[in-house]
C-alpha cells in the first residue's frame, strides 16, 4: 500500500536539506518517511523578499514530486535526527498553489486548525495527492516514475476523447542552475521585458521561465551547462515563440529582432 506525504522546504532552515536528493528531519517524522513513500514538496508563504528569485511564487505552493529512498540516522546529531534519501524527483514547471478557489487543497482536521501548518511533514490521503498532481504539469505520478533510472517516461494520453498511447522524452534539469540563472538575469523577460509581479502582484511574484539557449533535446546527451552562458529568462509567450518551429530554435537576438520589427511596423 502506497503512503503519501507532504514535506516542507523552508527558505531559511536549520535542516540540511538538499532539494531532490536528501531530506533532513527530526525523529518524530520517522513513521511517515519510510522507503517507497510518495512525496510532494511544499513551500510556505514567502517571509523574506530576498528569496523571491529563488522561488516560483511568494504564495504557499507545491513544487515537485518524489519518493523516499533509504533512511539513515544523522550520526553528527545529538538530537537523534535522520536523513531520508530522495529519489525520482520531478519538479513542476509552474507552482501548484496550496489554496485553490479560496480553499486549501490539504484536508485540515478540525482539531488542527491552529497548528496544522507547523508540521514540516504531513501525511495526506491519495485523493489529496492526486488532486495536487492533477493541477501540475506532470499529470501522473506513476508514469513519471516508470523509468526512474533514465530520462524517458511513458504517458497515456487522451486526445479529443480518443485514447492514444504516447511516448515522450523528459530531459533532466538542475533546479539550482535555474535559480542561478534567475539570480543573474532577474525576473524581467529578456525578450519583451514582461514582469509577472508588476502585472499580477504577489500572485506573479518570482515567476519566470528559464530557457536553455541550446535545447537539451538536441540529442547530445549529458553536457555541462553554465547558467550565465547557456540560459536566459523569458515569459511563457516569448519562450513559446522561440520553440515554435520544431526544426529551428530562435536565438535571443532573433527573437529581439522579431519584436523590434513588429514594433516598427
Amino acid at each position: 500500500m502506497m503512503n503519501y506525504i507532504i514535506i516542507t522546504e523552508n527558505d531559511i532552515s536549520q535542516w540540511k536539506d538538499n532539494t531532490g536528493r536528501e531530506y533532513h528531519f527530526p525523529k518524530r517524522y520517522l513513521k511517515y518517511l519510510t522507503k517507497g513513500t510518495a512525496v510532494i514538496y511544499y513551500k510556505g508563504l514567502m517571509k523574506d523578499r530576498s528569496f523571491a528569485s529563488k522561488r516560483m511564487t511568494a504564495l504557499a505552493h507545491y513544487f515537485g514530486i518524489a519518493q523516499i529512498g533509504d533512511v539513515k540516522p544523522d550520526n553528527d546529531s545529538d538530537k537523534n535526527d535522520y536523513y531520508a534519501e530522495i529519489i525520482n524527483f520531478k519538479p513542476f514547471s509552474s507552482p501548484v498553489l496550496a489554496k485553490q478557489n479560496g480553499q486549501f487543497i490539504e484536508k485540515i482536521p478540525t482539531s488542527r486548525l491552529n497548528n496544522y501548518w507547523r508540521d514540516g511533514v504531513r501525511e495526506i490521503d491519495k485523493e489529496t495527492f492526486d488532486k495536487i498532481i492533477s493541477l501540475s504539469d506532470l499529470n501522473d505520478f506513476n508514469a513519471t516514475n516508470d523509468n526512474a533510472q533514465g530520462s524517458t517516461d511513458a504517458y497515456t494520453s487522451a486526445v479529443e476523447g480518443n485514447p492514444k498511447q504516447s511516448y515522450s522524452t523528459r530531459y533532466e534539469r538542475d533546479r539550482e542552475l535555474r535559480e542561478r540563472a534567475i539570480e543573474i538575469y532577474g525576473l524581467n523577460c529578456m525578450g519583451c521585458g514582461f514582469n509577472f509581479e508588476k502585472v499580477y502582484g504577489e500572485w506573479g511574484a518570482g515567476f519566470i521561465h528559464v530557457h536553455h539557449t541550446k535545447p537539451l533535446s538536441d540529442g547530445d546527451g549529458e553536457r555541462i551547462v553554465n547558467a550565465e552562458r547557456d540560459m536566459i529568462v523569458l515569459c511563457p509567450n516569448c519562450h513559446s515563440m522561440i520553440h515554435r518551429r520544431k526544426k529551428k530554435t530562435l536565438s535571443l537576438d532573433e527573437l529581439l529582432l522579431l519584436l523590434k520589427t513588429k514594433t516598427l511596423n
